[in-house]
């Protein structure tokens, strides 16, 4: 049996910056590609890593800190579908993703920025849905979860303006794993918003 991959070969760094990512060259295989935007230290994308063994996942962090504990927790998981990115979600996803190339992108309780002169740094607008829809196939799944009310609205307001997107009910899933935030907010008695298009 090989031995683990070592946390060096699950960060990835691409060697072009204005490319499309090499999907299949990425995990020596070919296989349904899902992505987490923002996956913090890995806890969701090392979940789902291990509960889909049939699929690849790319994690998207820009901070380098919890990059390395994201490539650490999934080397010590044994995970060969995971890949890890220290680079900003949206580029990620404008500049690097080839059409219809990604079967579901999550996005878990991204910054709410709360200020309201903030509010324009916030990852889900119409922009990004567009770099979205272009990244996805025809039946391709991008999930919403968020604490923040305000911030939720926002997401609906957007999506239902958007000709490329459904809205489609989340079935409630046990399985589904939970985010360190998702813990975090519901230990302190805080909803939980799902949007799934």
């Amino acid at each position: 049996m090989d031995a683990p991959p070592a946390p060096d070969q699950i960060e990835y760094t691409p060697s072009d910056y204005f490319a499309p990512l090499p999907l299949d060259a990425m995990f020596g295989r070919e296989a349904p590609v899902q992505i987490d935007l923002g996956c913090g230290e890995g806890a969701f994308l090392v979940a789902m890593a291990k509960a889909h063994p049939e699929c690849n996942f790319i994690g998207i962090e820009r901070l380098v800190g919890r990059v390395r504990k994201a490539c650490k927790r999934s080397a010590r998981a044994g995970l060969r579908n995971v890949r890890v990115m220290c680079i900003e979600s949206l580029y990620t996803v404008s500049k690097l993703i080839s059409p219809e190339s990604i079967a579901v992108i999550h996005v878990m309780f991204p910054d709410p920025w709360p200020k309201r002169k903030h509010r324009r740094r916030r990852l889900v607008n119409s922009g990004f849905l567009d770099a979205v829809r272009a990244a996805l196939p025809a039946g391709g799944e991008l999930r919403l979860t968020t604490d923040d009310a305000d911030y939720f609205e926002q997401m609906k307001r957007v999506a239902s303006a958007h000709e490329g997107f459904a809205v489609i009910p989340w079935p409630d899933d046990p399985d589904y794993p939970r985010t360190d935030f998702e813990k975090h907010f519901r230990a302190q008695g805080l909803e939980i918003r799902r949007l799934l298009l």
